[in-house]
């Protein structure tokens, strides 16, 4: 029930990486099955409660902060305002960025990221922060923006690119003292707008390994 989504902003000499947790809603066979929610979040504080159903009621609860949690009423476009657009807003302003997911399957790992793309409501962070992107380079005068997108899989321990005409090469990791870690042969594609990566992603998901 508990996922993790891990945001890394690097600028100057400093890096920082910030966790947070988000609990998703129990599901309708947990609840058929008469499960009992054993996940409690101090939104406030930062906290996840996890108790042992299987322990006595006086047994002490194991109790993790975190930099910020989201429980399971918690919106999709207040996960990405408060967590995430820090983050793209200093991308926009030259630094590195990654966000990071993850969770045990089921968890809602692809709700989170990805959510409902012609819901404006359920928009995950992926397609919320291509609006973003998008909407700042419209606003911009004074600056010109290139967005290059490519996508990848690593799937046991191999690098695949899913953008790829031939999805059976595997591909390799190198580094270089100028650039630093790469992926030798992925292929990037320019993308002007917001539908045009979407595109991008959608290819690139057909050929994704689902298992």
């Amino acid at each position: 029930m508990v996922q993790g989504a891990e945001a890394r902003m690097k600028g100057n000499e400093a890096e920082t990486v910030k966790v947070v947790v988000r609990c998703r809603p129990m599901n309708e066979q947990e609840t058929a099955n008469g499960y009992k929610r054993v996940v409690d979040m101090d939104v406030d504080r930062g906290v996840v409660e996890i108790s042992n159903v299987k322990g006595a009621e006086t047994d002490p609860k194991k109790t993790f902060t975190f930099d910020a949690v989201y429980d399971w009423n918690s919106k999709q476009l207040e996960l990405y305002d408060e967590t995430f657009r820090p983050l793209v807003d200093s991308v926009l302003n030259g630094f590195n960025g990654t966000i990071f997911a993850y969770g045990q399957t089921g968890t809602g790992k692809t709700y989170t990221m990805e959510g409902v793309r012609d819901d404006p409501e359920q928009r995950g962070v992926i397609p919320n922060s291509f609006e973003h992107i998008f909407n700042h380079i419209a606003r911009s005068s004074n600056q010109q923006y290139l967005i290059r997108s490519s996508y990848l899989e690593i799937y046991q321990e191999e690098i695949r690119d899913l953008l790829g005409k031939d999805q059976k090469k595997r591909l390799e990791l190198k580094e270089r003292p100028d650039t630093g870690v790469y992926v030798k042969d992925l292929q990037q594609f320019v993308c002007k707008s917001v539908n045009e990566i979407q595109h991008v992603m959608t290819v690139g998901n057909q050929n994704r390994a689902v298992g």
